[in-house]
């Protein structure tokens, strides 16, 4: 426990820096930390500095920052909350995986980790959430693997969906509404960077149409009956 800075604000931060950081593998930019949080520019510098202080972050002026081994083991354990949290409002309430983000927000703050590890438990010990991001184990690991996208994968092998990055309302109804949720499986057969489309065919057969940028959104990996074949 880091005592008086065990904030709202200052868990929101060190998570905020750990999900940065595995887009920026060195230092995370100042800049894209205070975008990332929807603060200003002089707001996030005087809370970073409050960090280093408490030896949360390590702060390198005009560069940027990263976690700490003690802020790291927070952020690892508030990012383990909120999928954990969104993995129980979807499979355990059935509420809609497009707005469990905010309601988790407001949860990964309040649960303890007695409650948290009751959580897990019944919920069979997950690896991702809903949305397909990976969950830190209770030892604070995080798996991390680079997958292609929709976007980049190989034009006409069946790929199984593994993860949807853009988690705004709007995408995950979108993607919902289409049937493209995490465990589907899909074929790109078309792909047009002209007209920055690609079009998919379903195991229905349905063909579905997607921009470019929209399929850069949804990570993929290439099904198993793709590989045993």
């Amino acid at each position: 426990m880091i005592g008086p800075m065990a904030t709202i604000a200052v868990e929101n931060y060190l998570k905020h820096v750990l999900l940065l950081s595995t887009r920026e593998p060195e230092l995370v930019p100042m800049g894209a930390l205070a975008a990332a949080l929807a603060v200003t520019p002089g707001t996030a510098t005087t809370m970073v500095k409050a960090l280093a202080e408490a030896s949360l972050l390590r702060h390198l002026p005009h560069h940027g920052v990263s976690l700490t081994p003690s802020g790291r083991r927070l952020a690892l354990n508030v990012l383990r909350k909120h999928r954990l949290v969104e993995t129980f409002l979807v499979n355990i309430l059935k509420m809609d995986w497009s707005t469990v983000h905010r309601e988790a927000e407001r949860l990964e703050h309040a649960i303890s980790d007695e409650v948290l590890d009751r959580l897990d438990e019944l919920l069979g010990h997950p690896q991702s959430d809903p949305h397909g991001d990976p969950i830190p184990s209770r030892e604070g690991e995080l798996r991390i693997q680079i997958y292609a996208t929709l976007s980049s994968c190989v034009v006409g092998t069946s790929q199984r969906i593994v993860q949807i990055t853009d988690q705004s309302e709007n995408f995950l109804r979108f993607a919902d509404q289409h049937g493209l949720p995490p465990g589907a499986v899909v074929r790109v057969t078309k792909r047009d960077h002209a007209a920055g489309v690609l079009t998919l065919r379903k195991p229905t057969g349905r063909s579905i149409t997607l921009s470019l940028n929209a399929g850069a959104q949804i990570s993929v990996e290439l099904a198993m009956s793709q590989v045993a074949s």
